[in-house]
Order: structure tokens, then C-alpha cells, then sequence
């Protein structure tokens, strides 16, 4: 059962990821706040010195902070296309906001074969590796992105979702450097 819902995963990634359409949703919600900072603590088993994430902290990752950070999470893979294309204009985004309070986190569900290679080379390329991290997404429920995002399924890449507070702009799809600048600009 697993195998086939990786597969169908995988395969629903890949025709989706051919994508360039965006679907965007915006949402205030009064729903109760967490912590004031994203801690990830788990044991790291690739040589890539990037950490994994299990879910419970994935979900911490993209859950509401009570600060004026903006969180901008960004799902991913080295072999989508799409998600390849709109990297450099988080990159160029992630130096223009330098000493800002802007947290960029880069999610790679790639998988775990590719950790210690494809995804360790592509942290080197952006000069990405503190702020990637691994998640395994082949040993989760099929309804498991469903019930921590609101527009996402986990079927398609690449995935942002940016919070500040009660506010979240959620994108399906590959944006554009002009459609990355105007969502930030909302928190303003």
C-alpha cells in the first residue's frame, strides 16, 4: 500500500510539477498562537549536515507564530523543473531582506536516496544548507498536508506558504520573481 501511494505521489509530482499555475489563497484565522521561534532538533542520518524533519516538526515549521517575523516555507524537490526555476528569486529575495525578520525554510521532499547527493549538491550551489531541511515524505498519511495547510494536498511542487501572525498566503505553483515580491509586500 505504501509503495502505491508513492508511487501515485511521485506520479502526480511529476505531472504536476509541469504546472505553472497558481492558485492562491489568502485567510486571517484567530486560531490559538505557538511559540515565538521555529526550533528543528532531529537526528541527522545523511552526511549532508542538513537536518531532518519529522512531521510533527514539519507542522511546527508552518504553524502561526505571535511575532512580526514573516515565515516564508518553500516545498520543493532538486527534480522539479518548476520548483529549479523560482529558487533563485527566493535566493535573491532571501539577500535583499538581510538582517530583516524573514525566515526562509526550504522543505526538500526529495527522496532519500538523493539527500546525501542531489539535494547536499543543490544546498552548495544556492549556499542553501541552513536553511534546508529533509522531510521523508514517503512514510506519511495520504491526508497528512490536508490537515496543515489549507489549499495544499501534497500532490503537486513546488508549495509556499508565508505566515506572519494570523495572516498566510498560501501558492500552489511556481511564482515568479514579481508574484514572490507582491506576497511579501502584503506584510508589510
Amino acid at each position: 500500500m505504501k509503495k502505491l501511494f508513492l508511487s501515485t505521489l511521485i506520479f502526480t509530482a511529476l505531472f504536476s510539477c509541469k504546472k505553472s499555475e497558481n492558485a492562491d489563497t489568502i485567510t486571517q484565522e484567530n486560531q490559538p498562537k505557538k511559540t515565538d521561534s521555529v526550533e528543528i532538533t532531529a537526528p541527522v542520518e545523511s552526511t549532508t549536515n542538513i537536518k531532518i524533519v519529522n512531521q510533527d516538526q514539519l507542522k511546527n515549521l508552518i504553524t502561526s507564530h505571535k511575532n512580526d517575523t514573516i515565515y516564508v516555507t518553500n516545498f520543493f524537490a532538486t527534480w522539479c523543473p518548476p520548483c529549479m526555476r523560482e529558487i533563485p528569486h527566493f535566493v535573491e529575495k532571501m539577500k535583499e531582506l538581510k538582517g530583516k525578520p524573514v525566515k526562509f525554510t526550504f522543505v526538500s521532499v526529495d527522496a532519500k536516496e538523493d539527500w546525501n547527493t542531489k539535494v547536499s549538491d543543490f544546498a552548495d550551489e544556492y549556499d542553501l544548507r541552513k536553511n534546508i531541511v529533509l522531510f521523508d515524505a514517503s512514510m506519511i498519511s495520504p491526508d497528512y498536508f490536508t490537515k496543515i495547510t489549507k489549499t495544499w494536498d501534497g500532490g503537486s511542487i513546488p508549495f509556499t506558504v508565508i505566515k506572519k501572525g494570523d495572516k498566510e498566503v498560501e501558492t500552489v505553483g511556481m511564482m515568479s520573481k514579481e508574484d514572490l515580491d507582491a506576497k511579501l509586500n502584503s506584510f508589510k
